[in-house]
């Protein structure tokens, strides 16, 4: 492996200067800095995390929570989130180090160890108990979803309360005015998990300004706690004619328990997803979707991030606004 010695001496230069071309510390001229950099590719130097953060005060590593509950819950979504972290990451030159673990202490020793630069947060409550530690930390902190009170840091996500709102209008225009939501799991909701709260608030106000009857069912992301979640939709709204989807793990789930009874989509029942297009889009039955823009979270999450490490940024919420995609799964009530 070389070494700092390998890359001066390939350029031509001491290892003091090779230091500070790494570091940016002090001016070096143009033409030793190509030498230098040249050196570096053809012998493929890396330095070492540590020996960065030394040299000037980064890491260039970015700090991803990822609670193993949110990858129980939304695979899917979570690791499109991931890939938008990983690949935006690299076109600023950081790496990226995971974290599952999702308490407060776990949070506290990873900033507190000097590993990352700034903190990216998944899975966030409507009440986190790990915000107020965040907010005093010396690091940026990027929340992937929007609490009651962020405590000053910046947040990102789908406008969840606009999804809710839209499924609703969308199927209004149709004509339906007997609408379910098949929401997060019981435990999503338990807890407050923000997206699973804000969806609802959505629906329900929608619903109401419609003056269409409603109901939200928590729906286990397994076949028969889907097919539990239809049958109890269909039990508490006996002329029920549309579902709004928002638990990607259970649509297939979904769309086999319409099948055994029956039921038809979009002739007999419409079925509407608030999930990523790609997924929707592949199912037995394609579905119409407001898309979840996953991949572009994280994308913005780290861009945010590195706003925030390269000036002095006031916290922000950057809300992704709803997009609807068309497949023909809604259509006018029987």
């Amino acid at each position: 492996m070389a070494t700092i010695a390998d890359v001066a001496k390939a350029a031509g230069v001491s290892s003091s200067t090779v230091s500070y071309v790494l570091s940016g510390k002090r001016p070096i001229s143009q033409a030793t800095r190509h030498r230098v950099e040249k050196a570096i590719r053809d012998l493929g130097f890396s330095p070492h995390a540590g020996a960065r953060a030394l040299a000037s005060s980064r890491t260039n590593v970015l700090g991803l929570v990822v609670p193993l509950r949110a990858l129980e819950a939304n695979s899917a979504i979570v690791m499109e989130v991931v890939t938008g972290v990983l690949t935006r990451a690299r076109d600023f030159d950081h790496d990226v180090l995971v974290l599952t673990q999702d308490d407060v202490n776990g949070v506290q020793r990873l900033a507190a160890g000097s590993m990352v630069d700034a903190l990216i947060l998944m899975d966030i409550e409507t009440q986190d108990p790990r915000l107020p530690v965040l907010a005093g930390l010396r690091q940026p902190a990027i929340l992937v979803g929007v609490p009651s009170d962020p405590h000053g840091l910046s947040c990102v996500d789908l406008d969840f309360t606009a999804a809710g709102r839209l499924a609703v209008r969308h199927l209004v225009e149709h004509g339906h005015r007997s609408i379910a939501l098949l929401g997060a799991p019981s435990a999503a909701l338990a807890r407050s998990a923000n997206y699973a709260v804000r969806i609802v608030e959505g629906f329900r106000s929608q619903a109401g300004q419609a003056g269409v009857r409603h109901t939200v069912v928590p729906t286990e992301a397994t076949y028969p706690g889907a097919d539990a979640a239809v049958t109890r939709a269909f039990t508490e709204i006996d002329d029920l004619t549309a579902l709004v989807v928002h638990n990607e793990a259970a649509l297939p789930g979904v769309l086999a328990a319409l099948a055994r009874a029956d039921r038809r989509v979009p002739q007999d029942v419409s079925v509407l997803a608030v999930a990523p297009s790609s997924l929707a889009e592949h199912l037995v039955v394609p579905l119409s979707a407001i898309d979840v823009p996953a991949e572009e979270i994280g994308r913005a999450a780290v861009e945010m991030a590195i706003e925030r490490l390269d000036q002095s940024r006031a916290a922000e919420t950057r809300l992704l606004t709803p997009r609807f995609i068309e497949r023909g799964s809604c259509a006018g009530p029987a």
